[in-house]
């Protein structure tokens, strides 16, 4: 049954009276019907809430793709199938060198797979942590390679929403592509032809993303704009030139905090053109980045830190030197994924850093996208009032004598600080505020362990991702703020 409601769910409505999704539309990636028994799998790239991405190389033709295998029960239980949906027709319909191809698709009982071009330079993520940091020279490159195919993908009418260096893959030969449109966003005159029941959000300032790379506008619950990407590319060449992003800090919310005030520090030995570019892509006013104004991305191009590049001719250029991975990797990776008997239960588990987007980085400050989607999307806005938003949320539970309950533990800017029965979607606490520690205190038992602690009550909670220090340092900020 779920395999019919999925596939129902897939299908190409034509019959739609929007003329957008009306007209007639063939893939150009088919929908083929083989079997994942017809490759071989070899190391994973990256693993996410709802995906893995696999080495596979077709038994039969020799060639090899990155396959991303996606769970059909996680994607029907969580309502993602428009965002699976609006991924694979975006990626169908883009052409460009800097973009990951789409080749094929197609799905059995329990996934969906998407074989993409396999990027065997892996991540430009990698390539930063491998040498510390690169230099100017090797910076600009990669920030031209990703400018020029961020124009391509606004004149498309698109927004990408999570550029980061996980998402920038590198091809054999050192060029590079981004990857990963699980969070694209169309826009209304988008180029895109946009199926039915395809979509990234209903709402166009969603929070998705990761948390070091999303502009303070985001942040504020304004629409998507291609200022968006453009402040994301300033955080990526920041961290290109430094070895790290330019807003990390110890938590998601220290992050936030970081961004709104734009508590940027640059290192001395940024040159002032790259100094200057940096400062200007990350300007409050998305309209005013480079790219984003009226000049479109001529600004950009134009700038000092790209004098003497032939935009013309970027994919024709001599890379960066790649540096090599370590042999302990594909150690690790080869004894962990040659194995013929693919088991789909596999999918999902987060134990390896993603570079699809969906999961994870070792980076502090990286929140998985659709955990993002989860924690900070319409259905807890019912509990906020206008200008009020969310600074840190989890779902926790709360310890009592003999048993715990799961809540959603939800800390915003008011302040206010309240706990949500996820499922009902009701208050079911709402621990009075205080700026004096001693009326309000949080007391750590142990990374997972803590307590809210006021005058009448004591409450108990346990955060499986280990955050209790980090819910002590942002309760505390906003008393002391």
């Amino acid at each position: 049954m779920m395999e019919q409601e999925l596939d129902s769910k897939l299908r190409i409505d034509k019959s739609s009276p929007n003329p957008q999704i009306s007209k007639s539309f063939a893939f150009r990636a088919p929908q083929e019907n083989f079997t994942i028994q017809d490759f071989e799998l070899g190391k994973i790239y990256g693993v996410g809430s709802y995906s893995k991405v696999v080495r596979a190389k077709k038994r039969d033709t020799g060639n090899v793709y990155a396959l991303k295998i996606m769970d059909k029960k996680f994607i029907t239980k969580e309502n993602k199938t428009a965002y699976v949906k609006l991924e694979r027709i975006v990626l169908d319909q883009l052409d460009h060198p800097g973009i990951v191809r789409l080749f094929f698709t197609f799905q059995d009982t329990f996934s969906l797979y998407m074989a993409l071009e396999s990027c065997e330079g892996g991540e430009l993520f990698d390539q930063i942590t491998r040498k510390g940091r690169l230099s100017e020279d090797e910076a600009r490159f990669y920030a031209a390679e990703v400018a020029d195919a961020l124009e391509y993908i606004h004149s498309m009418g698109l927004i990408h929403r999570d550029i980061k260096p996980e998402n920038l893959l590198l091809t054999a030969d050192g060029h590079i592509n981004i990857a990963d449109f699980g969070s694209v966003k169309p826009m209304q005159d988008s180029r895109i032809t946009v199926l039915p029941n395809a979509a990234s959000d209903d709402k166009a300032c969603t929070f998705v993303g990761t948390a070091a790379y999303v502009p303070p506008e985001v942040l504020n619950s304004s629409p998507a704009t291609f200022g968006n990407d453009l402040w994301a590319l300033g955080c990526t060449l920041y961290q290109m030139l430094s070895g790290t992003s330019p807003f990390k800090d110890a938590s998601e919310w220290l992050i936030f905090q970081r961004i709104i005030a734009r508590d940027i520090r640059f290192p001395n030995y940024f040159s002032n053109e790259a100094r200057d570019l940096i400062d200007q892509l990350l300007d409050i006013d998305p309209s005013r980045r480079p790219g984003a104004g009226p000049d479109g991305y001529a600004s950009l191009k134009n700038h000092p830190f790209f004098t003497g590049l032939d935009w013309d001719n970027l994919r024709l250029q001599t890379p960066p030197r790649l540096a090599a991975e370590p042999k302990a990797h594909y150690t690790r990776s080869s004894g962990e994924d040659q194995d013929s008997s693919w088991n789909p239960s596999h999918i999902g588990d987060g134990s390896a850093r993603t570079n699809d987007g969906n999961g994870s980085s070792s980076e502090a400050g990286s929140i998985t996208r659709l955990a993002s989607i989860d924690s900070f999307d319409s259905k807890w806005k019912q509990f906020l009032e206008p200008g009020e938003s969310v600074l840190m949320i989890s779902n926790v539970k709360k310890i009592q004598k003999l048993t715990s309950k799961k809540v959603q533990l939800i800390l915003t800017n008011k302040p206010k600080l309240i706990y949500v029965d996820p499922s009902k979607l009701v208050i079911k606490g709402n621990i009075i505020w205080s700026d004096n520690s001693n009326d309000l205190n949080i007391q750590v038992i142990n990374p997972s362990h803590f307590k809210i602690c006021t005058p009448k009550k004591v409450m108990s909670f346990e955060d499986a991702k280990q955050r209790a220090m980090q819910w002590k340092k942002a309760i505390e900020a906003l008393q002391n703020r």
